[in-house]
């Protein structure tokens, strides 16, 4: 069984949106950024005052139609052996770095990486002057509905986290992640059938969302939806959908 022990989140951000949505991120986070890394200057990380890093940043193509995604990194201890166990269990590798690092493909579609980067101390939320507490501590991964079934599967597969149904809304399953990993996984099925490839977005948890939606509001934010249920559907300024949700920012679950 592949064992992850932490998992980072990469907001892949095309080069006319980067400084605009890294300014965001580092706001919306209270989050410092790092001294930028890579070949070409392409990858940043926002780093807690306290804890590892698990949000981070990269440069892409410039070409100006192109619309900001995320993927993920999952750390795990052998590169090599958690690669051929995803291959078991129906990913594609799409490339073999030099570096260590692996990037894949989940059967839906869905890119992510295998590093060996061992990180350990998960960071607390942030508290504001509001008094209230926010921290992005979820990628929602948007599945479409013919392939949720099989997408459900491997990722459960693969990092060994049960599925959780939930018991209101149907159309979402989350992974039991163990408590030291930054990063939770919500699986929600889409209405449309596909054939479009699985997609993702960021969500954070907070205890009190009309205060936060306006903090987010203020730094350039733009509220999409507020369908119910528990969560605010934004856009940063880079064009990245993201939601707020009243889940407790320090266990992830609802309030």
């Amino acid at each position: 069984m592949t064992t992850v022990s932490w998992v980072t989140a990469f907001l892949d951000l095309p080069a006319h949106a980067h400084e605009a949505g890294t300014r965001f991120w580092s706001a919306v986070t209270g989050y410092a950024v790092s001294s930028p890394r890579g070949l070409d200057a392409e990858f940043t990380s926002l780093l807690p005052p306290h804890g590892d890093p698990y949000l981070k940043l990269q440069r892409t193509g410039s070409d100006g139609d192109a619309a900001p995604a995320v993927h993920l990194d999952l750390h795990v201890a052998s590169v090599d052996d958690s690669t051929s166990r995803a291959e078991r269990l129906g990913a594609e590798v799409v490339h073999r770095s030099e570096h260590g690092y692996v990037v894949l493909r989940s059967p839906g579609g869905f890119v992510f990486c295998f590093v060996d980067e061992p990180l350990v101390e998960r960071p607390a939320p942030t508290r504001w002057p509001q008094q209230h507490e926010s921290i992005v501590d979820q990628v929602c991964l948007d599945i479409p509905a013919a392939g949720y079934e099989v997408e459900c599967a491997f990722w459960s597969g693969l990092t060994g986290w049960q599925q959780r149904r939930s018991v209101n809304r149907p159309e979402f399953r989350h992974l039991t992640r163990p408590d030291a990993i930054p990063v939770r996984l919500l699986l929600q099925r889409l209405e449309e059938p596909g054939p479009a490839p699985v997609s993702g977005h960021l969500d954070l948890a907070c205890d009190d969302r009309p205060t936060e939606v306006g903090r987010h509001v203020g730094l350039g934010a733009v509220i999409v939806a507020d369908p119910g249920g528990g969560w605010t559907v934004l856009r940063d300024p880079a064009g990245a959908l993201y939601c707020i949700t009243d889940r407790d920012p320090r266990w992830g679950l609802r309030s």
